[in-house]
């Protein structure tokens, strides 16, 4: 349980605000916290998809490293650069396409869809890799036999440690 006094909550998930400093560009204007979405945990989905592939680019519905669809965007509530214009033709896949932007679509989609999908009482990178693969309506269905969750089973936080993520 993370917060000691609480009780276990299908969902574990608290958004705040985070202000963005000038030395890390930031790629939304508010970003968004999710509980156990951390920095291996992204790069372990990013690297699960499409090993991480920065020059992707977009195919068959799908941009970027993490393999995201418009859908997928406009769920996240359609994160894109600073000062430019979620509206704009371009925009999805101008920021599906580098990471940092793309890391910002999954962290808002987490936020929206983050619940215990493998019902282990705990909200964390195991769900989120479900959420990310399945989508975030069906994200129960199991991640076992797909080429997803054997890179997933390579890089999930605590795989070398045998904890749980």
């Amino acid at each position: 349980m993370i917060f000691p006094g609480l009780p276990a909550l299908p969902l574990l998930l608290h958004t705040v605000l985070l202000s963005c400093s000038n030395s890390a560009p930031c790629p939304c204007a508010a970003g968004v916290f999710v509980s156990n979405l951390n920095a291996a945990c992204l790069r372990c989905l990013c690297f699960s998809i499409t090993g991480c592939n920065a020059t992707v680019g977009c195919s068959k519905g799908y941009c970027g490293p993490f393999y995201i669809s418009r859908v997928y965007w406009a769920d996240a509530g359609k994160p894109v650069f600073p000062e430019d214009d979620p509206e704009r033709a371009g925009a999805y896949q101008d920021c599906a396409r580098e990471y940092n932007c793309a890391a910002s679509i999954v962290t808002n989609y987490m936020a929206r869809f983050g619940r215990d999908c493998n019902r282990d009482g705990l909200t964390n990178c195991d769900d989120y890799a479900m959420i990310h693969y399945n989508g975030g309506f069906s994200c129960e269905t199991s991640l076992e036999g797909t080429n997803f969750s054997a890179k997933y089973e390579v890089c999930r936080p605590g795989a070398l440690s045998g904890e749980s993520a």
